[in-house]
Order: structure tokens, then C-alpha cells, then sequence
């Protein structure tokens, strides 16, 4: 910033004029941060593509993980929809994430821990044979 302070005369003035004038202040800070938010909302606004043939295709070009896990997400959220819609409690949901459990069939029934102690087990017995 020194090199600015030293060579810049125009650097100078801006610091100058922000550092005694309010308004002029409140006006540059404000020119700082509405232009580059208009850029960027008119950046993001050409680029979006709402083009259907062009999602078509990117549909087909899709990998089956991608494929499995979009319908896999839409199956979930349409679980979780429906629950909310039907007003069901869903705080047992909350609980079974922070166990690390994963949630099946009605609530509370629908807890499924997951399994260590036989997968230790089975490991045990495979090293003793």
C-alpha cells in the first residue's frame, strides 16, 4: 500500500476525500459494493440456462452413480415431504443422525443401528481358522 500512498496521486485524493467527507465516503463505500453485486447478478443471470433441450442432454450424458443418486435424493425427499404433509413427528430422525443410525419403516420401529459387533466377530473367527 506505501507504493500507492508514494506514486499514486490519484490514491492519495481517494484517501484525502474519504477520510474528510462522510458523504463522500458512504457514497464510495456504496459504489464498492452495489456495482460488483449488479456484475455479478447480471453475470449469473446470462449464464443461468433454463434451456430444456440442453438439460435433456446433459440427462443423457449423466453417469448411472449420478442417475442412482439423484433418484435415491428424490425417494428421500419425497419421504420426508409426505411425513411433514401428514404432520408426523420426525424428531426421532434427528436422533438416529446423531447416533450414526439409519431410519426404515414407521417411526420408531425404523431405527436399524448400525452393525459393528458382528463384523468384528466375523473377523475374529476368520483370523483364528
Amino acid at each position: 500500500m506505501s507504493i500507492l500512498w508514494e506514486k499514486s496521486e490519484t490514491w492519495r485524493w481517494l484517501v484525502r476525500r474519504t477520510r474528510d467527507s462522510k458523504p463522500f465516503f458512504l457514497a464510495f463505500a456504496t459504489l464498492c459494493g452495489v456495482v460488483p453485486g449488479v456484475i455479478g447478478y447480471g453475470v449469473m443471470q446470462l449464464t443461468n440456462s433454463r434451456n430444456p433441450q440442453l438439460e435433456a442432454r446433459l440427462r443423457e450424458n449423466a453417469r448411472p452413480e449420478s442417475l442412482m443418486m439423484g433418484k435415491v435424493n428424490q425417494e428421500r425427499l419425497a419421504e420426508y415431504l409426505g411425513e411433514l404433509q401428514r404432520k408426523e413427528d420426525t424428531n426421532d430422525r434427528y436422533v438416529a443422525a446423531l447416533r450414526g443410525e439409519t431410519l426404515t419403516r414407521t417411526p420408531y420401529q425404523r431405527i436399524q443401528p448400525v452393525p459393528k459387533q458382528n463384523a468384528e466377530k466375523k473377523s475374529n473367527s476368520n483370523e483364528k481358522a
